[in-house]
């Protein structure tokens, strides 16, 4: 398979930035992705949801240049400019949280992006303090940060607040919303919980045996809450759980 980075353009519709045609990968003779085909556009939300072993992590490297073993009969054309945040933060504990945020970075506004980006997590004042100062939730915003200052096209999130509190996830849940509504990234959120991908995404694929079984755009009203008052969240919920075999409660 051909890997090819670079801005993507479409013409009909805003530009893509990943497009995926036949990707395939296997380990030990067991194929974990199928001839998969996957397009994702610059704002559009993406949540991939699957069970244990399902591909969804190996998808996500893929896309992220993690993993040259993919192969197929098509290509991976993916943005330069990619991020990926984790389930944990992986913050160096030697650095402080601004050094964290612009690791790798250069250029005389390197601090001041850095400054921007840690208010907008909801961090500002915090530019000097240690990781092991924050508490999980806030490790996690910072790395939010270090993505988002790059201004990526692309960010890859894999499980990122797993490991978090019910109570922190629902405040996180807010401020990713909030910052790609801001940053305008294409994103791809791997999660295990279906609510989390009604909340959050506008389109959510289901990843089985290595092929895609379901892809559902999510159409909300734009003054609607999407929580278990709302007879279309309570829709969507049943059939991205009946498209992973779990009946609804």
């Amino acid at each position: 398979m051909a890997t090819r980075p670079g801005q993507l353009t479409e013409t009909d519709e805003t530009p893509a930035v990943a497009v995926v045609r036949g990707l395939s990968r296997s380990f030990g003779g067991a194929t974990v992705l199928d001839a998969v085909d996957l397009t994702i556009h610059q704002g559009e939300f993406v949540a991939l949801l699957g069970r244990s072993g399902s591909g969804k992590s190996t998808l996500l490297r893929a896309l992220a240049g993690l993993d040259h073993g993919v192969a197929g009969d098509g290509d991976l054309f993916v943005s330069r400019n990619v991020s990926v945040v984790f389930q944990d933060s992986r913050l160096l504990p030697w650095a402080r949280v601004l050094d964290n945020v612009t690791l790798g970075l250069s250029g005389r506004d390197v601090v001041a992006r850095g400054a921007a980006v840690l208010a907008d997590v909801g961090l500002p004042g915090r530019e000097q303090a240690w990781p092991y100062e924050l508490s999980g939730g806030e490790q996690q915003r910072v790395a939010l940060a270090r993505s988002l200052v790059r201004n990526p096209a692309l960010l890859l999130a894999d499980e990122p607040f797993g490991a978090l509190d019910a109570l922190t996830r629902i405040r996180m849940h807010g401020l990713l919303e909030d910052l790609c509504a801001k940053y305008r990234p294409g994103v791809l959120l791997v999660t295990h919980d279906v609510d989390e991908a009604v909340t959050l995404a506008g389109r959510v694929l289901v990843l089985d045996r290595g092929r895609f079984v379901a892809d559902r755009r999510l159409e909300f009203p734009a003054d609607s809450a999407r929580n278990y008052h709302n007879p279309q969240f309570v829709a969507h919920r049943e059939a991205l759980l009946g498209a992973l075999g779990v009946k609804a409660a």
